[in-house]
């Protein structure tokens, strides 16, 4: 083995991760239809993390169907796409620097009033 190799594969070096990203999956029935307040929220999660926002666009698809978005950050980004029929929110937050992702979720715990919320986290890495 010589310099991190083995032959013609590469062997893994730990280095930093770059970012991390939160994959949330959200059941609940509350906002998941309400634009403003899914605006709202996501802005202020982004803002709890510390990042900065570089511009938000958000989708209403009429009633009972739903809402998509993302907040842009200079830091990554926060989507999220809703199913009120399955009373149901998948969001990911992915965030590189200083911020902390895991700040958005008491946000998002309280926008859309429940505790089951699935966290998945990957950590976003260049290594080879």
């Amino acid at each position: 083995m010589e310099n991190g190799t083995f032959g013609s594969i590469y062997a893994v070096k730990q280095i930093p991760p770059a970012g991390l990203h939160l994959i949330l999956d959200i059941h609940t029935e509350a906002n998941l239809c309400n634009l403003t307040a899914v605006k709202t929220g996501l802005e202020k999660a982004a803002l709890a993390c510390g990042a900065t926002i570089l511009g938000c666009t958000m989708h209403y698809f009429g009633e009972g169907a739903g809402i998509t978005g993302v907040v842009v950050l200079a830091e990554s980004h926060i989507s999220i796409h809703t199913w009120p029929e399955f009373h149901f929110a998948a969001v990911d937050i992915f965030m590189c620097g200083s911020c902390d992702p895991y700040l958005a979720l008491p946000v998002l715990r309280e926008l859309f009033a429940t505790e089951r919320t699935r966290v998945r986290i990957v950590e976003r890495r260049a290594s080879w």
